[in-house]
């Protein structure tokens, strides 16, 4: 039977959940768990996405995520792959360690989104020993959000849920610690009563769902960053060999990965004279470029295009 494709929106923002096979867990320790949170930072950071809320139990995890009009499968593709590579190097297996495709669901609106973090951060009361203390967990962004801990895996963005609440970041976290004590133990797929949304949201305000546009064209991205930088830039992308242009290389096609859209093989045709695993580290030495240098940072949020 053929897979029912992916629903998919440039401006939706995802409840995604993966899930181990049967026989193994997704984390056999601590340290699991630390490099898969490393991986999300990295893959949210990369891929220009906001994550709202996660948790990681032990054989699956949540995440609530705005990919900010990336691609939702290349994203958990990425993220997923190098989990996968990592697990099965740490404890000498092969094969397969998630259950099929991940699932995700479109989140549509505020109530929902406010139920669904709720749901998230609720799991950990399954865990032995956090029972009644969900919020300690190290492993969820439960902490965060109600001022429990600081958030230093630099992960979640809590504005958008807590801006639901109240413009006081203070009083949002006490309405949100309330709100999800009050939500234990109700289906993620009943809907909140009006009564119950209507008590802890506030009317004067709604978080922004935001997205950065991704479907531009190669030679117009170019055309900007040369106008940008003062200087020719295709002859420099592709030319062979030339220490003097790597780096303008390598900002450029993680450019084309990220605004583009374009998979390693599409750039190896853009591009030309590179294979694929040369895009593929041309890919991380742009990123790394992006966080190290400003003048970087700078033409990267020009080219971006943030609606509202």
């Amino acid at each position: 039977m053929p897979r029912v494709a992916r629903k998919k929106s440039e401006e939706a923002i995802y409840h995604v959940m993966s899930r181990s096979i049967s026989e193994v867990d997704l984390f056999l320790c601590d340290e699991d768990k630390d490099h898969y949170l490393a991986l999300l930072k990295r893959y949210k950071e990369k891929f220009y996405c906001k994550v709202y809320g996660y948790i990681l139990m032990s054989n699956h995890v949540h995440i609530f995520i705005n990919p900010c009009g990336a691609d939702i499968s290349s994203f958990m593709l990425c993220l997923n792959t190098a989990y996968v590579a990592y697990f099965n190097k740490k404890y000498d297996r092969h094969g397969h360690l998630f259950q099929g495709r991940f699932a995700s669901t479109i989140v549509d609106n505020d109530t929902y989104a406010l139920k669904l973090s709720a749901y998230i951060h609720n799991n950990a009361k399954d865990l032995p020993g956090y029972t009644d203390k969900e919020e300690s967990y190290r492993y969820s962004s439960y902490g965060v959000y109600t001022g429990y801990r600081k958030d230093v895996d630099e992960i979640v963005d809590t504005e958008f849920i807590l801006g639901l609440l109240s413009q006081d970041k203070r009083r949002a976290q006490q309405k949100y610690r309330a709100f999800v004590e009050s939500m234990k133990g109700v289906s993620i797929i009943e809907e909140v009563g009006e009564n119950i949304a209507e008590a802890y949201t506030s009317n004067e305000y709604r978080g922004e769902k935001s997205y950065v546009v991704r479907s531009r064209a190669p030679g117009e991205i170019v055309q900007m960053i040369e106008r940008m930088l003062g200087e020719k830039i295709i002859e420099k992308l592709r030319a062979k060999y030339r220490r003097e242009t790597s780096q303008i290389r390598a900002f450029v096609t993680y450019i084309l990965r990220v605004l583009c859209g374009y998979t390693y093989k599409m750039i190896c045709k853009y591009i030309g004279n590179m294979s694929m695993s040369g895009i593929s580290r041309l890919t991380n030495e742009g990123f790394r470029l992006l966080k190290e240098q400003i003048i970087y940072q700078n033409v990267f949020n020009s080219l971006i295009q943030v609606q509202g």
